[in-house]
C-alpha cells in the first residue's frame, strides 16, 4: 500500500475521531438541558399534587379525630335523656293524661335535677307533654310557661312513630342565642306519643372545642346536620348559622349523603376554591366538615416551585459553561489520549497485534516483542505477516514450517481460531486470531502457564483426597466405571470397602491433629499392600477402599484382607503416639456378586457393616443374607415409625425389692412392642434401631408420660425407674421436658429415677454433667445403669453424687461361684456406701444370689426370683396386696409378702436387658 493512500486513510481517521465526539457532546448537552427543563416541570406538578394529596390526608385525619370525638361526647350526652326516658317508661304510663299528671311533680323534679347533675348543657333536661307544653325541668321549678308545640323536631316526633330522636337548631327559648335541640319520643305501653325529653347545647360550645384543632391558615371546621343545616363552624359566619347547603353542585350534596367524602369545591361561604373532607357521626344526624383553601394548601409549594426554578436555570446555566470548556480542552486531549492508549497497549500482559486486510502489520505492543525477543525495528507497521514469522523462526521463538502455518492461518480468515503451544523454555502459550469488521484480524497472545497449572491442580483436587493425595470417591467412581466396561472382555475385579474401627474415640480423646496424621499413615500402609495395577482410594472419614484388578479367587483375595488387617495392626507412631489399628473389610466380586456399579459398590458396603456387627477387626464376604437383612431392618425402621400412631407400644414394669424389708419400693418401667404380624418384637431388635434413626427421643418420652401417669396410681412411697438413652441425653432440653411432664402428670419429682449408662458420659461428660445437675435440681433421683460394664470410672462417681448404682447381671450370675464375682460386688456395694449412694443388683434368679446379696449389704435386688416385667395392670394388684399387708404400723416380716406370686413359681433366664428404653 502507497504511503500517500496510508496518510488519506489516516487523516480520515483522526477526522471522524475529533468530529464524532463533538458533535454528540453538543447534542448531548442540549438534550440534557431539555431533559433538566422537563424534569423540572415533572417535579413541580407532582409536588403540586403531593401538596394537594398531605392536604387532603390532614384534613380527612381531622374530621376522623373530630368525629370519633363527638361520637363519644353525644354518645355521653344522651345518657340522660336515655335514663330519664327509662325511668319514666317503668312507670308503665298507658295515656298522656297520665303521663302529664304523673310527670309534672316535685318528686319528678327532684329526679330529673339528681339524674341532670354534672351535665353541661344550656337549659338541662326538659320534660314536654304530648301539646308541647313543658312540665318538668331539672333546671328550675316551678316551672316556666313555654310551649315547643311550634318546633318542627316537636312535630315530627309527634307525627312520626318511627322518629326516636330528632336534632334541630332553634332560636332559643331557653337563652339569647341560638342552640341545638336534642329531643327524644316517649312512648305508652301500646306506642302512642306521650310526649318529648330535650336537651340543648349551644354552637359557641361546639365552635370551642373546633377552636383547639389547628389545621393552619384559611381553614374552616363546621358541623352540620344531614339535612344541610349549619349548626356551628369556625370561623364564626353568624348569618350562616342555620342556613341549608345541601344544594347543588352535586359534590357539595355529596357531603351530607355519604359516610365520609373528600373532594374539593368553591366555597358558598367566601366563594374561594376549598379542599373538603367530611365524615357522618355514627349515632346522630351530624356531620364533620373540614376544609382549607387550595391557596393555602399550596403555600409551601409555589415557595418550592421559584427554588426548582431557579435550580434549573442555574443547572442549565453551569450546563453550558460546562460544555464550551470541555469542547475547548477536547482537541487538546486527543493527543494525550493516544500516549494514554499507547501506555495502555505497552503494558497489557497481553501481547497484540493488528494485521490489515493486505496481511500487514498496523500496531504491535511491547509485550509481543518482550514476549518473544524481537526488534521493534523489524516488527514495525507495515511489515507483512509471513515476515514476522519468518522473523520469529529466524531467531528461534517459532517452530514449525512458516508457509503451513501462515497459510493455515490466513485460510481461516474471517472465523475466530484459538490454539495453545508450548515454547522451547516449556511456557504455554494461547493464540487467538479475531476478524475485523472492516477486514485484517486482530491476534493476541495472554501467557496462560500459570492459569493452565492451576486448573490442573484444580482438577487434581477434585478427584484426589487432599489429606492422603489417595483417589477420592469421584475418581473411583470412573475407575471403577472402566472396570466394569471390562467385565465383558472376561477381566474381573474386587472392591474392598475399608472402615477404620473406633476412629472416633482416637478423634475424640487424641485430637483431630493426630487423627488425620493416623489416616495418612493408614493410606501409606494400605499402598503398601497392593500391587501398580491396583487403586486405593479414600471415600471419606475412616473408609477407604480398594480396587483389585484381574482377580476373582477368594484365595487370594482372603491373603490380601488378611495382609491389610495384619498391616494395619502394627502401631502407628503419630506425633510420639503409637497407635495399633484395627479394621472391617467387606469383600464384592465382580461379576460373582453383579455387573452393576451401584450394586457391587452396595454388596461391599454391606459386606463391610457385616464385618463390623459380626465384632469388628475382620473381613467378610459379600453374602445374599446382607441384602435381606438389610431390608427386614428397613421394614423394621418403617414399621417402628408407625408405632407410636398405631398404639402398639406397651409399658411393663419389674418392681424392685428392698433386700433388707423384703418389700418393694419401685417399679422400671420397660417398653414392649406387640407388632399386628410381627407378635412381639425383641427390644434387642428394635431399640437399636430407634436409637440410629433418632426416634428414641419420641418414644422415650412417650414412656417417660406413660410411667409418670401410671406411678401417680400407685402408693406414694413406691417410685418408678425409666431409662434415658445417650442420644435422649444429648438434647440440651432434655430437663425442660422431664419437667413438663413432671407437671402433667402430678408426680412428685423425688417418686422419679432416671437410669442412665456410662455411655452418656463418655461422649461429653461436660455437657453430660451439667445435665444431670438441671435434673438434680429438679428434685429427680439420678441412677447409674450397667455399672462395671463399660468404661467404668470413678471420677464419674466423685464428680456427680448418684441416687444408686445397678450392678450389672453379669456380676450376680456367678455371685455363688468359688471364683465368681462376690469381692467385686462387694466392693461396688462399700463404695456405694461409702459414697451414700444405694445399689441395685440387677437379674437375681436364686433365692442363694438373694441372700449374698443382703449378706453383702446391696440395697435392692430385682429379677425373675420375685418377678420379670408385667403390665400396669398386674403391678397395680401387686402394690395394693403390699399395702393391704401393711395399712398401718411397723413392715411386715419377709415370709409376708407374696413374693412367688407374679413370678409365677421358681426362677427363671431374664432376657437380656435391651427391653429398657433410654
Amino acid at each position: 500500500m502507497s504511503t500517500s493512500i496510508r496518510g488519506t486513510r489516516l487523516r480520515a481517521l483522526l477526522r471522524r475521531w475529533r468530529g464524532a465526539p463533538l458533535t454528540w457532546l453538543i447534542v448531548g448537552g442540549f438534550v440534557l438541558m431539555a431533559a433538566t427543563a422537563i424534569g423540572t416541570a415533572l417535579t413541580v406538578e407532582r409536588f403540586r399534587q403531593n401538596a394537594i394529596e398531605s392536604g387532603r390526608d390532614s384534613l380527612e385525619s381531622a374530621v376522623r379525630l373530630l368525629a370519633g370525638h363527638f361520637d363519644r361526647e353525644f354518645e355521653h350526652f344522651s345518657v340522660l335523656p336515655t335514663s330519664i326516658i327509662a325511668e319514666m317508661e317503668s312507670h308503665g304510663i298507658e295515656s298522656a293524661d297520665v303521663f302529664r299528671g304523673e310527670m309534672a311533680t316535685l318528686a319528678m323534679h327532684e329526679m330529673l335535677r339528681a339524674k341532670a347533675t354534672g351535665w353541661s348543657d344550656v337549659a338541662g333536661a326538659n320534660l314536654f307533654d304530648s301539646n308541647g307544653v313543658l312540665i318538668n325541668s331539672s333546671k328550675r321549678w316551678p316551672i316556666a310557661d313555654i310551649r315547643i308545640s311550634d318546633r318542627r323536631y316537636f312535630n315530627r316526633l309527634k307525627d312520626n312513630p318511627a322518629s326516636k330522636e330528632e336534632v334541630e337548631l332553634v332560636r332559643g327559648r331557653f337563652g339569647s342565642g341560638p342552640g341545638i335541640v336534642f329531643a327524644r319520643r316517649v312512648s305508652g305501653l301500646n306506642g302512642e306519643f306521650l310526649g318529648a325529653v330535650t336537651r340543648a347545647i349551644t354552637p359557641d360550645q361546639l365552635e370551642s372545642f373546633f377552636a383547639t384543632t389547628r389545621l393552619g391558615e384559611e381553614s374552616s371546621i363546621a358541623m352540620h346536620h344531614q339535612n344541610g343545616q349549619l349548626l356551628a363552624r369556625i370561623p364564626r359566619a353568624e348569618a350562616m348559622i342555620g342556613q341549608n347547603f345541601r344544594k347543588a353542585p352535586a359534590g357539595q350534596i355529596a357531603v351530607f349523603e355519604h359516610p365520609f367524602v373528600t373532594t374539593q369545591l368553591r366555597s358558598p361561604i367566601d366563594g374561594r376554591e376549598r379542599i373538603v373532607a367530611s365524615r357522618m357521626l355514627t349515632r346522630e344526624p351530624l356531620v364533620v366538615v373540614a376544609t382549607k383553601s387550595l391557596d393555602a394548601t399550596l403555600a409551601s409549594w409555589r415557595t418550592q416551585t421559584k427554588f426548582f426554578v431557579a435550580l434549573a436555570v442555574l443547572s442549565n446555566a453551569l450546563l453550558v459553561a460546562t460544555l464550551y470548556l470541555v469542547f475547548r480542552q477536547m482537541t487538546r486531549r486527543l493527543s494525550l489520549e493516544k500516549q494514554r492508549l499507547d501506555t495502555a497497549m505497552n503494558t497489557m500482559t497481553q501481547a497484540l497485534l493488528m494485521f490489515d486486510q493486505d496481511e500487514r502489520l498496523i500496531v504491535c505492543n511491547r509485550r509481543y516483542l518482550d514476549m518473544y525477543g524481537l526488534s521493534a525495528d523489524v516488527v514495525k507497521p507495515g511489515v507483512h505477516f509471513r515476515d514476522v514469522i519468518q522473523y520469529r523462526h529466524d531467531t528461534g521463538s517459532f517452530q514449525g514450517n512458516v508457509e503451513a502455518y501462515c497459510d493455515g492461518i490466513l485460510s481461516a480468515a474471517g472465523r475466530t481460531q484459538s490454539s495453545v503451544v508450548e515454547t522451547n523454555d516449556a511456557r504455554l502459550i494461547e493464540i487467538r486470531n479475531q476478524p475485523a469488521a472492516s477486514g485484517g484480524w486482530l491476534a493476541t497472545h495472554e501467557d496462560v502457564t500459570d492459569r493452565v497449572r492451576a486448573e490442573e491442580r484444580i482438577a487434581h483436587m477434585a478427584h484426589y483426597d487432599t489429606l492422603t493425595d489417595l483417589p477420592n470417591r469421584v475418581l473411583l467412581r470412573g475407575h471403577l466405571e472402566s472396570r466394569v466396561a471390562e467385565l465383558a472382555e472376561g477381566k474381573p475385579f474386587t472392591i474392598l470397602y475399608i472402615d477404620i474401627d473406633e476412629f472416633k474415640d482416637v478423634n475424640d480423646s487424641l485430637g483431630h491433629e493426630i487423627g488425620d496424621e493416623l489416616l495418612r499413615q493408614v493410606a501409606t500402609r494400605l499402598r503398601s499392600c497392593v500391587t501398580a495395577n491396583d487403586l486405593v482410594a479414600r471415600l471419606g472419614g475412616d473408609e477407604f477402599a480398594i480396587i483389585k484388578a484381574g482377580t476373582s479367587d477368594q484365595v487370594e483375595l482372603t491373603m490380601l484382607a488378611e495382609r491389610i488387617l495384619t498391616a494395619l495392626r502394627v502401631p502407628m507412631n503419630c506425633k510420639g503416639q503409637e497407635i495399633p489399628v484395627e479394621a472391617s473389610i467387606g469383600i464384592a466380586i465382580a461379576p460373582d456378586h453383579g455387573d452393576n456399579l451401584d450394586d457391587l459398590l452396595k454388596c461391599a458396603d454391606l459386606a463391610m457393616y457385616a464385618a463390623k456387627s459380626e465384632g469388628r477387626r475382620s473381613f467378610r464376604y459379600f453374602v445374599p443374607e446382607y441384602d435381606a437383612k438389610v431390608r427386614r431392618r428397613r421394614e423394621l425402621e418403617f414399621d417402628l415409625r408407625q408405632a407410636l400412631a398405631r398404639d402398639e407400644f406397651e409399658v411393663h414394669y419389674q418392681p424392685l425389692v428392698d433386700l433388707a424389708a423384703n418389700v418393694v419400693t419401685g417399679c422400671e418401667a420397660l417398653l414392649r412392642w406387640r407388632h399386628p404380624e410381627r407378635g412381639t418384637v425383641s427390644p434387642a431388635e428394635f431399640i437399636p434401631v430407634a436409637e440410629e434413626t433418632g426416634l428414641i427421643g419420641e418414644i422415650g418420652e412417650w414412656v417417660l408420660r406413660q410411667a409418670c401417669a401410671e406411678a401417680t396410681i400407685w402408693p406414694d412411697q413406691i417410685r418408678v425407674a425409666v431409662n434415658v438413652s445417650p442420644v435422649q441425653f444429648r438434647s440440651k432440653t432434655l430437663a425442660l421436658k422431664v419437667a413438663a411432664v413432671l407437671a402433667d402428670s402430678g408426680l412428685a419429682p423425688g417418686r422419679l429415677e432416671l437410669e442412665i449408662t456410662e455411655m452418656v458420659l463418655i461422649r461429653d461428660d461436660e455437657e453430660a454433667l451439667t445435665i444431670l445437675k438441671q435434673l438434680r435440681q429438679l428434685g429427680v433421683r439420678i441412677a447409674l445403669d450397667d455399672f462395671g460394664t463399660g468404661y467404668s470410672s470413678l471420677s464419674y462417681l466423685h464428680r456427680f453424687p448418684f441416687d444408686k448404682i445397678k450392678i450389672d447381671r453379669s456380676f450376680i450370675s456367678d455371685i455363688g461361684e468359688p471364683d465368681g464375682s462376690c469381692p467385686i460386688v462387694q466392693a461396688v456395694v462399700t463404695m456405694a456406701a461409702a459414697r451414700h449412694m444405694a445399689t441395685t443388683a440387677e437379674g437375681v434368679e436364686t433365692e442363694a444370689q438373694r441372700e449374698i446379696l443382703r449378706r453383702l449389704g446391696c440395697s435392692q435386688m430385682q429379677g425373675y426370683l420375685f418377678s420379670p416385667a408385667v403390665p400396669a395392670l398386674q403391678v397395680r394388684q401387686l402394690l395394693s396386696a403390699q399395702q393391704a399387708l401393711r395399712p398401718e404400723g411397723p413392715r411386715p416380716p419377709a415370709d409376708c409378702l407374696p413374693l412367688r406370686g407374679v413370678a409365677g413359681g421358681g426362677p427363671s433366664r431374664s432376657p437380656a436387658r435391651a427391653g429398657q428404653v433410654s
